[in-house]
């Protein structure tokens, strides 16, 4: 993940069982700001770890009083988080 000075991070790679503890440390570490925005387009796998990681960080975004808005989910992500009802909790926070 890659973080810019105006709050903006970019997720590259794959968001699966494999490396979601590690993608969700690196992102406590780089979400300081009051705002931010999670851009996903670089994002090429996801499985369903990838919902639970945007949601985790939207729950601490909102305990945190910050601000979080996901950007470019791809394709696949949308449709998992359809099927478990939560597209909604994806906006912004």
């Amino acid at each position: 993940m890659s973080a810019s000075s105006d709050g903006r991070c970019m997720l590259q790679g794959p968001i699966t069982i494999a490396n979601v503890q590690s993608v969700l440390e690196e992102g406590a570490r780089s979400m300081t700001g009051a705002q931010v925005t999670v851009d996903l387009a670089g994002v090429t796998e996801v499985d369903s770890t990838a919902v639970s990681l945007l949601l985790e960080w939207r729950r601490r975004a909102l305990r945190d009083e910050r601000r979080i808005r996901f950007v470019n989910l791809p394709a696949n992500l949308k449709s998992l988080a359809e099927l478990y009802g939560v597209t909604g909790l994806l906006g912004e926070a």
